[in-house]
């Protein structure tokens, strides 16, 4: 079994796709796209997908992680930081059943990552929409107003938010 050095990518049938950011005498760490960082063993399964060898500490967990973080913001939806209300931190979410079945919970983290994602990629389409060279005016129109509606059903989550500016605006009452 060759080593694996600091830097090759690889493919982890749970994690998915990562690259190695420190090798130690049992594991690499490796930090995966979806999953973050995860430690697996040397002889654990897993393709190998571009191998570096002879690259053992040369380069820092946080250059890679720098280097993670600008390639995420470059090629993802989300392009800003989005501050979770202190009060939340670590917090988990339960979902209760009525019918006495097994509940649900999930760190609240987890749940305001993908809070900020569909409003990140609600966004996105809504500037798809005003760019679009294939929808009329009133077209434009009547499909922003939808997307009003949606942020408007979503201000419930706003409790979630540090900053009023990251918050869901639907329609305005008037008066």
């Amino acid at each position: 079994m060759n080593l694996l050095g600091i830097g090759s990518r690889i493919d982890h049938p749970e994690y998915g796709k990562g690259v190695v950011t420190n090798v130690s005498s049992k594991h690499y760490w490796v930090t995966f796209l979806e999953n973050g960082l995860e430690t697996i063993d040397l002889n654990a399964d897993f393709e190998v997908i571009e191998a570096v060898e002879d690259e053992v500490d040369s380069v820092s967990f946080f250059d890679v992680e720098r280097s993670l973080v600008k390639i995420l913001e470059k090629w993802s939806d989300t392009h800003e930081k989005v501050a979770m209300a202190d009060k939340w931190k670590d917090g988990k979410l339960v979902l209760e059943s009525g019918d006495g079945t097994a509940n649900k919970d999930m760190p609240i983290d987890t749940f305001f990552h993908k809070i900020v994602m569909v409003r990140d990629r609600i966004r996105v389409m809504e500037q798809k929409i005003n760019s679009s060279k294939n929808l009329d005016d009133q077209e434009k129109v009547d499909l922003q107003q939808y997307i009003t509606r949606v942020y408007g059903s979503l201000t419930s989550f706003n409790v979630l938010f540090k900053t009023k500016s990251d918050h869901f605006v639907g329609e305005k009452s008037k008066g």
